[in-house]
């Protein structure tokens, strides 16, 4: 049998017909703008990837998660010195939130890494740094041979305070204070020095007082003027809280130098249970300002708390201690205050408002042993100032906070934090290139969306049945639509 050769001439021109049609001509257009977009794409996610988190990522979270503040930005920004980050996490137990957190903070600076650490695969690291039990998702964070670890429960903080009255707690998330504070102390040479006073009964630190300070990164010790003749010359802040007996004058008589020469006092003291502090109240009296008796009643009611008039929601006066605090939108408590008043108008210090009563306040002579909220004989007109700040030409400074239970923890938990913040900015007021670090934690209550039953059977009817018909009826439209195109 005879086997007919293959006209291959026949099938070259064949397919030459073929691919000279139309439909052939789109299909060779297509193929090769496919490849082109794909090529674009391939790129822009290569290039894309090389971008900071800061570039890629949108902080959509309602409560601004992932979004830091300036203080957060300079201090990071600013890195002489390395610092590396460790996470202390199990494989598939990453925290999201944690993890969105740590990539903003490894885009500001070459100066800082993340470094992820597995506790199975090494179960001894964190015990190189502290010994602590160190939960999962916690962080420590090293430069050089000083460190700080953060626990993971350390940065969700719970206010029960509204428990009673709504039934509920406020949860908020503390971590970018954490970490950039943890940032500064390991980076800082020197930290601030404050020293603080003993030797005339002064109340002990309250836990809000003692991890504030800590957060600030400033270094307490405790000294006397009773065997001290100055100041200590590393001294950033005197620390005067709460004295329940008076100072020598000698003592006065050096904490007046000490702030005429340029140092920084800040003091918590208000009413007196029992005696007077006469020598201590000349310090206050040396600035131009003097103590009424007794303790404050506001009866205005916006200017205070819990239906207790002697829980003072004073209006906060514009200062650089304040400012920040008016953009919160923040409240002050102050609870069995007394009053000030300013005296002098042009003396050698400046005197500064910070928190006023309203005009309805008056002091009740009777201090502690008040027995009724009513204006009496005796009792003193307002309105006061519940704290101050003074400063003179050498950048010496006084703030007198006439409340000895401010930064009670109860009470503090009362503002919201508020407080505690107050406290810090007078501390930190006068030193010299120092961050505010008081960086707020972020609330994560959430403000639900209620819609009826019918609203929402209607949604579910439209995402669920309407949206996905329309768009399957559109797709089977497109397809005819393209064949009757490459028929033609």
């Amino acid at each position: 049998m005879k086997i007919k050769k293959p006209d291959f001439k026949k099938f070259i021109d064949k397919n030459k017909q073929q691919l000279n049609t139309k439909s052939a001509k789109i299909g060779g257009y297509s193929f090769v703008i496919s490849v082109i977009v794909l090529a674009i794409v391939i790129a822009i996610n290569v290039f894309m990837s090389l971008l900071p988190a800061t570039v890629t990522q949108y902080d959509i979270s309602a409560a601004q998660l992932y979004s830091l503040t300036s203080s957060s930005k300079a201090v990071v920004g600013n890195l002489e010195d390395d610092v590396t980050i460790y996470w202390i996490c199990q494989s598939g137990q990453e925290s999201t939130v944690i993890e969105k957190l740590l990539d903003v903070y490894d885009s500001l600076s070459d100066k800082l890494t993340v470094e992820k650490k597995d506790p199975d695969t090494y179960p001894t690291f964190a015990s190189n740094y502290t010994s602590e039990t160190v939960t999962n998702n916690s962080l420590i964070v090293v430069s050089g041979n000083k460190s700080r670890y953060i626990s993971y429960e350390s940065m969700y903080e719970v206010d029960s305070s509204s428990y009673y009255t709504t039934g509920s707690v406020s949860q908020s998330f503390d971590g970018e204070s954490q970490i950039t504070t943890a940032i500064d102390y390991v980076v800082s040479d020197e930290l601030p020095q404050v020293y603080v006073l003993t030797g005339h009964g002064e109340a002990d630190m309250s836990t809000t007082m003692e991890s504030a300070l800590e957060s600030g990164n400033m270094e307490t010790t405790e000294f006397s003027l009773l065997n001290e003749d100055e100041i200590p010359e590393d001294a950033d802040v005197i620390l005067i809280n709460s004295p329940s007996s008076d100072l020598s004058e000698e003592e006065v008589t050096i904490l007046e130098d000490y702030i005429d020469n340029g140092g920084h006092i800040v003091v918590l003291s208000g009413t007196q249970q029992e005696g007077e502090l006469t020598n201590f109240e000349t310090l206050l009296a040396y600035v131009g300002v003097s103590m009424t008796d007794g303790i404050v009643i506001d009866t205005n009611r916006d200017n205070y708390a819990f239906d207790y008039p002697y829980f003072l929601l004073p209006t906060i006066e514009s200062s650089d201690i304040t400012d920040a605090l008016i953009e919160e939108n923040s409240n002050v408590i102050m609870p069995i205050a007394a009053g000030l008043t300013i005296d002098n108008a042009a003396g050698a210090y400046t005197v500064t408002s910070l928190l006023d009563t309203s005009s309805s306040a008056y002091s009740k002579a009777a201090g502690y042993d008040i027995s009724t909220y009513e204006k009496e004989d005796g009792d003193i007109d307002g309105p006061f100032s519940l704290a101050i700040a003074a400063e003179n030409s050498n950048d010496g400074s006084l703030v007198w906070i006439a409340s000895d239970y401010l930064l009670e923890d109860q009470y503090n938990s009362y503002s919201s934090g508020a407080n505690e913040d107050f406290f810090m900015n007078a501390m930190s007021w006068k030193m010299a290139d120092t961050e505010s670090l008081s960086i707020r934690s972020k609330s994560l209550d959430y403000n639900y969306l209620t819609i009826s039953a019918s609203a929402a059977t209607l949604l579910k009817v439209i995402m669920i049945g309407v949206l996905p018909v329309g768009y399957l009826l559109y797709g089977i439209d497109e397809v005819v639509r393209r064949r009757k195109v490459s028929l033609e």
